[in-house]
């Protein structure tokens, strides 16, 4: 699969856009993956300012989703935080870090890639019919 890349400003309303394209991309529900891009590209944001140039890139192989945004600042470090039960931010990362099975940070001289591996999705479970009795039969001819 080609994977999704998206140059975009860092605003709001870029980000419920980036989930959809990301969703219409991948072609599966993929909610995990679209709250680690909701929180890659939150953080920019939030750390660096509204209108931060950043490429958002997704790829898919091998069953595992790479998702990664890069901005142009090299110098600002990503903390995971101990947020507070009050706290209203600062749990990002932590989502990141429970979601993702290996995720970190590449520092070059002009930004830095934050990226994350989310394992294979689970299929969804095949529909049971309404209709059909535990041995599969259809009520309606025994």
């Amino acid at each position: 699969m080609t994977p999704l890349v998206l140059e975009l400003l860092a605003v709001p309303k870029v980000v419920p856009e980036a989930r959809r394209a990301v969703r219409k991309h991948l072609g599966i529900p993929c909610p995990e993956v679209q709250l680690c891009v909701s929180e890659l590209l939150t953080n920019v944001i939030r750390h660096l300012g509204e209108g931060t140039p950043v490429t958002l890139r997704v790829a898919h192989t091998d069953g595992r989703t790479r998702v990664s945004v890069t901005d142009p600042e090299p110098y600002a470090w990503l903390v995971v935080r101990a947020a507070g039960p009050d706290d209203e931010n600062g749990r990002g990362l932590v989502l990141l870090d429970a979601l993702a099975t290996r995720w970190g940070v590449e520092q070059g001289p002009e930004g830095k890639t934050v990226w994350c591996e989310l394992p294979p999705s689970e299929p969804p479970p095949a529909p049971v019919s309404a209709s059909a009795d535990v041995s599969g039969r259809s009520a309606a001819f025994p």
